[in-house]
């Protein structure tokens, strides 16, 4: 309570946070690094060429017509400071797909993960997954943000899925959010929050073990069910 006896939150560090840097975050099956269209450009049309799908839900564009037109995009989106765009790379340094942080807030520690765009060679691997952990691990350990957040248009079920199995908590869904390529779009809020981080943390390092995965590579234990024995 204050002087006024109105309810009010409890005090926080008002610091503001760091924004996204350059940095390669190095993991177990590949890495996440700050993208470079002439290290990245070519691989990644070679790996997303054809595959229209995975453009489906990205606001205002793609899928693109050719190379050219590719290319002509990616090199806007690297120059940009927000979203501020990261290359999924696999053990030999190509390209399999992007990921940003984006929406950036450092004086209110607030900060979205966004405009992720996985080819099939990347979709459904060790590597997908751990490329969220080595995000959320920057934003919270080494940035200092508070609010970690996940938005999604709400009929994009594989989204809303991949959410809840990294650890993110349903908030709502914003109507009429946002008109995207002349249609209508719902928006699905999640976050995770920095005191959700520890539980999340150890919920990624269990699944990402060696020891998770048989001969064959299947999961033993699910991220889903991990996270639900921290929540």
């Amino acid at each position: 309570m204050t002087e006024t006896a109105l309810p009010v939150g409890p005090p926080v560090d008002a610091s503001p946070a760091m924004r996204p840097g350059p940095v390669t975050l190095s993991g177990q099956f590949g890495a996440v690094s700050r993208l470079d269209v002439k290290r990245d450009g070519a691989n990644l049309w070679r790996v997303l060429r054809g595959h229209d799908r995975v453009w489906t839900y990205m606001g205002n564009y793609g899928p693109f017509a050719d190379e050219e037109a590719f290319s002509e995009w990616l090199s806007e989106r690297a120059a940009l400071d927000d979203p501020y765009y990261y290359a999924v790379l696999d053990p030999e340094g190509r390209a399999l797909g992007v990921a940003t942080l984006m929406e950036i807030r450092p004086a209110a520690r607030v900060i979205e993960v966004g405009s992720i765009v996985y080819s099939p060679a990347l979709q459904r691997t060790p590597l997908a997954t751990e490329t969220q952990y080595l995000l959320a691990r920057y934003t919270f350990e080494t940035l200092g943000y508070r609010r970690y957040e996940w938005k999604c248009n709400s009929l994009n079920a594989a989204s809303r899925r991949a959410a809840l199995r990294f650890g993110f908590v349903f908030e709502g869904i914003f109507r009429q959010h946002m008109i995207a390529k002349g249609r209508n779009r719902d928006t699905a809020w999640y976050s995770m929050l920095d005191g959700e981080w520890p539980a999340r943390k150890r919920a990624f390092e269990r699944w990402l073990a060696p020891e998770n995965f048989d001969s064959d590579g299947r999961q033993k234990i699910s991220l889903s069910a991990l996270n639900e024995k921290n929540r």
